[in-house]
């Protein structure tokens, strides 16, 4: 079965030996959207490889980064706070409509049904304003940015105007005219940056 066409989200190859109508072995071919990330963690930390996850459905992005976090916690015996959790809960309950809304759009075009499609795309947008009114949390300022040893995006997304490439002048970074980028401070920032 397959491969699918690479313009599809989420193919694989399923190469499958049958007998009659009977299964008999099935091996996934992966590849086609496989990008390593379990050895891309290897060498991460929590925080570091925080941003990849998203990656891994970016359709329902709150489940790959839920699961993330939630597992050092569990590890780690880290209570967090109830109102966290419910926080938590309503932004993977939208995630997951927003998911089911793009792959609803798009199936409904497929079979011919055009409005439904911009009708859909419609929706899933009010859930998408309600994730960007998420701006302005988990504000870090500068100063604490530097007392936690945060770098790079992280630290810049703080206000903190600094890169290694910049200041450091290694190869010939310093015969380029590029500016930083840079926000003040919150989830957003950091997105952003």
């Amino acid at each position: 079965m397959g491969p699918q066409h690479p313009s599809m989200h989420g193919v694989l190859q399923l190469v499958v030996t049958l007998d009659g109508e009977d299964v008999i072995d099935c091996e996934p071919v992966l590849g086609y959207l496989h990008r390593g990330m379990e050895k891309i963690a290897e060498n991460r930390t929590i925080i570091q490889y925080q941003p990849y996850v998203t990656r891994w459905d970016y359709l329902a992005t709150m489940f790959t980064e839920a699961i993330t976090v939630n597992a050092p916690e569990k590890l780690g015996n880290i209570q967090i706070p109830k109102r966290a959790s419910y926080i938590r809960v309503i932004m993977l309950e939208l995630s997951r409509i927003a998911s089911h809304l793009l792959w609803l759009g798009p199936f409904m075009a497929d079979i011919g049904a055009q409005t439904p499609f911009f009708y859909i795309f419609r929706e899933r947008e009010y859930i998408y304003d309600l994730f960007e009114a998420a701006a302005g949390v988990g504000i870090i300022g500068g100063e604490e940015a530097i007392n936690w040893g945060l770098s790079g995006p992280m630290l810049r997304a703080s206000g903190i105007q600094w890169d290694l490439h910049k200041v450091d002048h290694y190869e010939c970074y310093d015969e380029f005219d590029w500016e930083l980028q840079w926000k003040k401070g919150d989830s957003l920032a950091r997105y952003l940056v």
